[in-house]
């Protein structure tokens, strides 16, 4: 009797595994459509070889999640309860709450562009909070439908599984399912290693589009963004030499009439002095603490009137100024900055604009400070930043301006961020995004700015600094001390998601 109870388990346990495997079959099949869902996030590959990879990637990478989640769950449940009826609700259940958990993570990396996990707490919760305040009865009802959805569909495969593993087994599919999702997981690591030893960017920009994938590292990040190109001179080492490449993003300004709002002068020195400060005090002007600009004057005047990033001196116009009615904006240079951009001094003067530019050498600042009307609106700002570690650094910024002195700015500011604010300010709307903010409205996506062969990206005190050669450190923006050394992805994902598209892309 004890001999046939033994057996009887035994051949219990030996048909539940069988379910398990049918049951995670066709769980594949069912999880594949929702990680090609991935990939519709990010642009698709331009080359046969990309293809190739994204397919052998999808079906292995996408068997192994499945195979995995059997394992460590349906595996060990079918040991310890050896009960076909709970079983079977139980895989359907955990099933169900796994392919809900990847649609979450797909909707976070649509949203986010990066998986969900522990380090995006924060950002998800964000994400989350935006959706229920804004429709929490449409949230609840698609949340619940789909989870009903999947639910009952999870159960109508259990019970086929059950009912026809012995069919199953007769059919002969599991041999062929079973050597193309193996050799398509090994083929796509081999693909991966070679890509990743010959810099194969239309591959290696593929690490982290799946979950559980390869380890996130500076390098794939920008990768991914395709802002690391091949330089034109030899390898060193045997590696390729990579630099960082910015991108200029579009201006396409559409202006009102002219506002009611009141005019404001901006006044632009290399360096404030105490007598300056002094009267910028007394004067009740209120100083941003966090406000950064690079510390070559070029880059700095590519941030801060062209609103761009800047690898070479911006030596035109912006080409937001001639799309500006000329009652708009103004600006004036005095001739000792000519010599930093020329187009400086072709641009027309206008006491009456709504915006005036005042490139000050320092005494007009002070005689227009002790001038000023009590309620005249007017913002001061040093050009370059003061730093001997980085090649962004402080800059004094002060202004009065009741519309900005309402604002909690708990971000870091910079030169990339006043001519949004001031193009707000006027009214004047861009179809494209700015690289920068206006800080006249709550920000919270992390910061970018890239100068030279260095990346840098913000939020709130912490500062990510990325090399071009994938290393990274972490430093307080504001002191310039080392923090940890724990990469923080979604920050440099979320501010690298501020660049403009890439028209076309040479593999």
């Amino acid at each position: 009797m004890v001999l046939e109870q033994d057996l009887s388990i035994v051949n219990k346990i030996n048909r539940l595994l069988g379910w398990g495997h049918w049951f995670t079959f066709f769980n594949i099949l069912l999880t594949l459509g929702v990680t090609a869902s991935y990939f519709a996030a990010d642009p698709l590959p331009s080359s046969a070889v990309g293809w190739l990879y994204l397919v052998l990637n999808w079906l292995g990478h996408t068997a192994f999640l499945c195979f995995l989640f059997f394992i460590i769950t349906i595996f060990p449940v079918s040991l310890l309860f050896p009960s076909q009826k709970h079983v079977r609700g139980i895989g359907a259940f955990l099933a169900t709450t796994a392919i809900v958990a990847l649609i979450f993570d797909a909707y976070v990396y649509h949203s986010l562009g990066y998986h969900a996990g522990s380090a995006a707490a924060e950002q998800m919760l964000d994400l989350l909070r935006a959706q229920v305040v804004t429709n929490l009865r449409n949230f609840v009802l698609i949340t619940s439908s789909v989870f009903v959805v999947l639910f009952a569909l999870e159960l109508v495969i259990s019970n086929f599984c059950w009912k026809k593993v012995e069919r199953l087994k007769h059919a002969h599919i599991h041999r062929p399912a079973l050597v193309v999702f193996l050799l398509a997981f090994v083929s796509s690591h081999f693909i991966h290693i070679w890509a990743d030893a010959f810099n194969v960017q239309a591959i290696t920009r593929q690490d982290n589009v799946l979950p559980f994938s390869y380890p996130t590292t500076a390098r794939s990040v920008l990768a991914r963004y395709e802002i690391l190109e091949k330089q034109q001179l030899q390898p060193r080492n045997g590696q390729s030499s990579l630099h960082l490449a910015s991108r200029q993003s579009q201006v396409e300004l559409s202006c009102p009439s002219r506002l009611d709002a009141e005019p404001i002068q901006v006044w632009v020195v290399q360096a404030l002095t105490d007598e300056q400060r002094q009267l910028l005090q007394l004067q009740h002007f209120k100083n941003q603490n966090q406000y950064l600009a690079p510390i070559a004057t070029d880059v700095a005047l590519a941030n801060l009137v062209h609103g761009q990033l800047s690898a070479e001196p911006l030596a035109a116009l912006p080409s937001w100024l001639s799309q500006l009615p000329p009652d708009h904006w103004s600006i004036q240079a005095e001739p000792g900055w000519l010599q930093h951009s020329a187009w400086l001094g072709a641009s027309q003067a206008n006491n009456t604009a709504l915006v005036r530019w005042q490139f000050s050498d320092g005494e007009s600042l002070i005689l227009a400070l002790k001038q000023r009307a009590a309620a005249q609106r007017m913002v001061v700002m040093e050009l370059t930043g003061h730093s001997e570690r980085f090649a962004i650094g402080h800059a004094e910024l002060w202004f009065y301006w009741p519309e900005l002195h309402k604002m909690r700015i708990s971000q870091v500011s910079q030169a990339l961020d006043i001519v949004p604010t001031l193009m707000a300010y006027t009214g004047c709307a861009n179809a494209q995004n700015w690289l920068g903010d206006n800080l006249l409205t709550p920000v919270k996506q992390a910061k970018l700015n890239i100068i030279g062969h260095q990346l840098y990206a913000f939020r709130k005190d912490k500062m990510l600094l990325v090399q071009e050669d994938g290393q990274f450190s972490v430093y307080s923006a504001g002191t310039e001390v080392p923090l940890e050394n724990k990469p923080d992805w979604p920050m440099l994902t979320e501010a690298l998601n501020r660049l403009p598209p890439v028209t076309t892309t040479a593999e």
